[in-house]
Parts: structure tokens; C-alpha cells; sequence
């Protein structure tokens, strides 16, 4: 169960993502429709991780993706995207194994990161699968 404050923030993302100027954000009221993963990042990360993805502090503290070592394993931000961490909620219900690829992908990739190792949706498939 998530708590009220990740409930918040999850309605105000989806909330902004529907007013998006596309029209194509939103799939239904808690699903994103979009595959790519400039657009899932600015729709989803960036009202947190700011557009620059360099964080940022204020209610909470919302680390920098910019030039992040810790993406270097394609793992950690599959499992944080599914899973939250700290006060990121997780938004494995909102988004598909392709669009977590892709929006993962993006960041690994832009703000200075430079991580070759593509993350595919069958990885994040399996990382979605419960541990035994």
C-alpha cells in the first residue's frame, strides 16, 4: 500500500499529463499512452527530477539523474521505477515494460549519462516478476 503523500503525487502527475497539449499522454485515467521516453520523462519525471533531470530540494529531496553513477547498472533504475524509493512512488501500475524501457533508456542515455546497455522490456518484465 502506498502512502497518502505517493497517492497524492500519482493523481497529480496523471492530472498534468492529462491536460498535456497532445492529447496523447493518457491512456484512461491511471495508465500513460505515450512509448517515448523524452515524452514519459517529461510527463512522469520531470515535475520532480526537474527538466535538466539535476533534482531537486524542497518538500522532499529528489535526486539528480544527471550524471548519475548509479545508472550504470541498468537494474537500479528499472527497480526503482517499478518499485519507488524513498519518495518516489512506484509507478508499476501506470506504466508498461516497454514504456519503463523506454523512459529509463532516455535518462541512461541524456543529462550527461552516457550508459550503452540498453534496457529492454523483458528485463523489466522479469524484475517485475515476484521474488520467491
Amino acid at each position: 500500500m502506498i502512502g497518502v503523500s505517493a497517492s497524492l503525487w500519482i493523481v497529480a502527475a496523471l492530472t498534468l499529463a492529462r491536460a498535456d497539449d497532445d492529447g496523447q499522454s493518457m491512456n484512461g485515467p491511471t495508465t500513460f499512452s505515450s512509448q517515448d521516453g523524452a515524452t514519459l520523462f517529461q510527463t512522469v519525471c520531470q515535475g520532480c527530477h526537474m527538466s535538466d533531470a539535476e533534482g531537486a530540494t524542497g518538500a522532499a529531496t529528489y535526486p539528480a539523474l544527471a550524471r548519475n553513477p548509479k545508472l550504470a547498472v541498468a537494474t537500479y533504475p528499472v527497480y526503482t521505477v517499478i518499485q519507488g524509493r524513498n519518495a518516489m512512488p512506484s509507478l508499476a501500475r501506470y506504466l508498461s515494460d516497454a514504456q519503463v524501457a523506454a523512459v529509463v533508456n532516455y535518462v541512461r542515455t541524456h543529462f550527461g549519462n552516457d550508459y550503452k546497455d540498453a534496457v529492454s522490456p523483458a528485463l523489466v518484465k522479469k524484475a517485475r516478476a515476484p521474488v520467491l
